[in-house]
């Protein structure tokens, strides 16, 4: 009895896995879980399904119905051939779109509508004619100097234009890379030789530019190398002038105090030298008057007194009457 109970339960046990595993679903990361037969309200509207991402979720047996939506990109190659641009061109595009399936509301509400059910192909080719006839109504407002020469900007034109179809159908446009642009007529070529013409010459005249710059600059530096160095040699001329004229100055200065020192000492033996001559003057008329003027003055004064005797003989005698005719008084006077 208890052996079959524990038989039972385990049966029992094992039953409810299986059940379990085949009604619980989980979903991967790259993943939707649409579960159909479920009502819920999404903004204003009702829909028919619960959307299960990133998490599980039980089926109810019998009222719903599970469906796999693939999240993952889907690389579509994208290319018109003989589109025309603006100016009536025709242009060949080659591109390479990255589309994928949203996982939020409300774009994967419509990709749900859509693409439920069908092939990841088929998918890919409803957004590949998307894509090329948004791709055809870009070019046609495009210049094909335009499309060739800005290609990012091109891109980023045909994402816009193209962004709001895809989010219609469900879709959401990543990357948009323009590889090639080409046409049939050789326009595009001719348009290349015109720019590489008009790069070469660029090339040219900037080359010509660059050296006659080049040249300017290396005379400019001639120039002001040899300024300095002028510069430099007038600035060491005006300090050895300056020098020299220090040295003159000093030199005179030195000259002129020596030249005053002989001048002022010949000054002083010069007047040292008169002193003594006025002394030897002195002392030769002193000499002279007492070696000549002195005896001369005595002879003199003898020859005087000498003189007088003997005319004080010659005279006298021969005055004697009228000495005694006229009285004493004349005499006298003679005499004296």
């Amino acid at each position: 009895m208890t052996t079959a109970l524990v038989t039972i339960l385990v049966l029992a046990g094992l039953c409810i896995i299986v059940i379990v595993k085949k009604l619980l679903y989980i979903c991967q990361p790259n993943e939707v879980l649409i579960f159909s037969g479920t009502h819920r309200r999404v903004g204003k509207r009702m829909v028919g399904y619960k959307i299960i991402k990133g998490g599980r979720k039980v089926k109810v047996p019998l009222f719903e119905k599970v469906d796999r939506m693939d999240l993952t990109n889907m690389a579509i190659n994208v290319g018109v051939h003989g589109a025309f641009s603006h100016g009536g061109i025709p242009l060949n595009v080659e591109g390479v779109a990255n589309v994928k399936i949203p996982g939020e509301e409300p774009i994967l509400g419509n990709a749900i509508e859509r693409f439920l059910g069908l092939r990841r192909e088929a998918v890919m080719a409803i957004a590949k004619e998307t894509l090329e006839g948004n791709l055809r109504g870009v070019l046609a407002k495009l210049t094909p100097e335009e499309v060739n020469e800005n290609k990012i900007k091109f891109a980023q034109q045909l994402m816009e234009e193209a962004d709001h179809d895809l989010n219609r159908l469900g879709l959401v446009l990543d990357t948009l890379k323009i590889q090639n642009v080409s046409d049939d007529v050789g326009y595009l070529a001719s348009i290349g030789r015109i720019k590489g013409a008009e790069i070469r010459r660029d090339a040219t005249v900037a080359e010509a530019s660059s050296k006659s710059e080049s040249v300017v600059r290396d005379a400019s530096n001639v120039r002001e190398t040899e300024l300095v160095r002028i510069e430099a040699t007038i600035r060491t001329l005006e300090a050895d002038t300056n020098r020299r004229v220090a040295d003159a100055q000093t030199q005179k200065a030195a000259l002129e105090a020596e030249e005053r020192g002989k001048i002022a000492a010949a000054v002083v033996e010069a007047k040292a030298e008169i002193d003594v001559q006025k002394a030897r003057v002195e002392q030769v008329r002193r000499q002279l008057e007492a070696d000549l003027i002195e005896p001369a003055r005595a002879r003199m004064n003898a020859a005087v007194s000498e003189a007088r005797g003997a005319a004080s003989k010659i005279v006298r005698p021969s005055y004697r009457a009228p000495s005694q005719v006229c009285g004493p008084s004349s005499s006298n006077t003679f005499e004296s």
